[in-house]
C-alpha cells in the first residue's frame, strides 16, 4: 500500500514512523525527520489540486491528513470528489474543532457535559458578560487558532485584556467569535478515538503540557510535552466517556448532516470526584499527543486507516488499543517561542540515539550540504520509552539534554503530575 501523508510537524513525522512499518510513506511537505522514514513531497499542505495529482501520478492509495486547516478547508471533500481515498473527516465535520461555538451545539444536543458559556461576535457584548462572571474563567477564540486560542484568566481584569486582544486580531479569523467560559477545577485528560461514526477504538489515554515553562507556567504554547498512559484515566473511564459523550456526539453530528469518520480527540477536565467535562474536540491527531500515543501501540494501523476511508466493514478487535509501553515526550522549542521563534540555529543530534528514545522531528530543514537547522518554533520531540512513566521519562529527558540547537528550550517536569502519584522525582 501507498499512503500520503499531509502536514511537516512532529504530528507528522510520527505518523510516517508508524505507517512505515506497513506500506511505502510519502509526505506532504514534510520535514528533515519526515524524509528519514518516507518521501517528502514539496507540495503545500493547501495546495489540493497538486495534492490530488499527485496521488494520481504515484498510485497513492491512501491519504492521511495530519493538520487541522486542511481538514476544517475541505480536503476531504475535494480529495474525495476525486476518487482519492482520505482517512479524515469531511468539512462540515471537522467544524467540530474549527467552531468552537458549533461543537458547543453538537454537545448540546447529546446532552454532553461540557462548562457552562457565552458566545460573542460584539466585543462590547463579551465585555458586560466578563464583569459580571466569577473568577476564574476562560476566555477562547471559537475558530482555529493551532492550540494558543484558550486563556485561562485568574480575575475578570486578565478576561476582559484577553476579550479585547482576540476581538483586536491577535488570533485573526479565529477570534471573530469569542467564547467566555466557566472554569472547571480539575485534571486534563486527552482521549483520541479511530472511527467510522459509529464503531469507535480508542488509543491509550495522554496528557499534553501547553505552558511554555516549567510548573505550568508562562504563556500557552501548541504543547511543550505529553505522555502516555494516564494512570486513572482507565478502560472504565474511557468506556464512560464512549458512552456518554463519543457516541452521543457522533449521532448529533450525523443528525446534523456531518457524519464523522476519522481520529476525534475529546479533551476533557476529569473532575476530583472523577467527573467529565469536555473542554474541546480536535478533528484530528494531537499534536504532541500523536508523538506517544503512536509509539504506545503496536496495531495495523493502515488496515484500520484504509477501511474507515473505503467505508468498509470496520470491526475493532478490542475498544482500546492496548498500551504496551509507557511513552514521554518532551519538546524541544526555538528561542522566542511562542511568539517570535528564532529560526536558522544549527541542530546536532546524537550520532546514536540512546536506548528506548526516539527523535521526532517537527521544525527543521536540512541545507543541502546536510546540516540541519531550526526552521520552526517547535523543533524536536525527545521520546522516552519505558515499562513505566517515570523511566520514560527519565529517557526522554536524557536525550533533551543531549541534543544541542543554540537557545534550545524545553521543560524538564513533563509527566510530573504522573511522577508525583507514583512517588518519582520531577525532573
Amino acid at each position: 500500500m501507498k499512503i500520503l501523508v499531509i502536514g511537516g510537524g512532529g504530528r507528522e513525522h510520527a505518523l510516517c514512523w508508524a505507517l512505515a512499518k506497513e506500506a511505502e510513506v510519502f509526505c506532504a511537505p514534510g520535514n528533515a525527520g519526515t524524509a528519514e522514514v518516507a518521501t517528502n513531497l514539496p507540495i503545500p499542505q493547501d495546495d489540493f489540486p497538486a495534492i490530488a495529482d499527485a496521488v494520481k501520478e504515484r498510485g497513492i492509495d491512501l491519504v492521511v491528513v495530519g493538520p487541522e486547516a486542511p481538514l476544517a478547508a475541505g480536503i476531504v471533500d475535494e480529495l474525495t470528489a476525486r476518487d482519492i481515498r482520505v482517512f479524515g473527516p469531511t468539512k462540515a465535520a471537522a467544524q467540530i474543532e474549527a467552531s468552537k461555538a458549533f461543537a458547543k451545539r453538537i454537545m448540546a444536543r447529546g446532552t454532553v457535559s461540557t462548562p457552562r458559556s457565552r458566545t460573542f461576535t460584539d466585543e462590547a457584548e463579551a465585555l458586560r458578560y466578563v464583569a459580571g462572571h466569577r473568577e476564574p474563567l476562560v476566555v477562547k477564540a471559537s475558530g482555529l487558532a493551532a492550540g494558543k486560542g484558550a486563556i485561562v484568566c485568574q480575575t475578570r481584569r486578565e478576561a476582559e485584556v484577553a476579550v479585547r486582544e482576540m476581538f483586536a486580531g491577535k488570533f485573526g479569523d479565529a477570534g471573530r467569535e469569542v467564547l467566555v467560559e466557566e472554569y472547571i477545577e480539575g485534571e486534563e485528560v486527552s482521549l483520541l478515538f479511530m472511527t467510522d461514526g459509529i464503531k469507535t477504538c480508542a488509543f491509550p489515554s495522554a496528557q499534553d503540557y501547553k505552558r511554555l515553562g516549567q510548573g505550568d507556567t508562562g504563556p500557552n504554547t501548541g504543547g511543550m510535552g505529553a505522555y502516555a498512559p494516564v494512570s486513572f484515566a482507565d478502560e472504565f473511564m474511557i468506556e464512560r466517556a464512549v458512552t456518554v459523550i463519543v457516541r452521543p456526539v457522533l449521532v448529533a453530528l450525523a443528525d446534523s448532516g456531518a457524519p464523522y469518520r476519522g481520529v476525534l480527540y475529546v479533551g476533557l477536565m476529569v473532575t476530583r470526584d472523577l467527573e467529565l467535562y469536555v473542554l474541546e474536540f480536535n478533528c484530528r491527531f494531537g499534536d504532541p499527543e500523536a508523538q506517544v500515543v503512536l509509539p504506545a501501540v503496536s496495531t495495523g494501523l493502515a488496515e484500520h486507516m484504509w477501511r474507515i476511508a473505503a467505508g468498509e466493514d470496520w470491526r475493532p478487535v478490542e475498544p482500546t488499543f492496548k498500551a504496551e509501553r509507557a511513552v514521554v515526550a518532551t519538546v524541544l522549542a526555538a528561542r522566542g517561542y511562542p511568539e517570535a521563534p528564532e529560526k536558522g540555529a544549527i541542530i546536532e543530534l546524537p550520532d546514536r540515539l540512546p536506548e528506548n528514545t526516539l527523535v521526532f522531528h517537527a521544525g527543521t530543514r536540512r541545507d543541502p550540504d546536510g546540516t540541519l537547522r531550526v526552521a520552526g518554533g517547535r523543533v524536536l520531540n525527545a521520546v522516552g520509552m519505558g515499562p513505566d512513566v517515570p523511566k520514560a521519562a527519565q529517557a526522554s529527558r536524557y536525550l533533551a539534554d543531549l541534543i544541542r540547537f543554540d537557545g534550545k528550550t524545553y521543560r524538564r517536569d513533563i509527566a510530573w503530575r504522573e511522577l508525583k502519584r507514583a512517588g518519582a522525582p520531577r525532573g
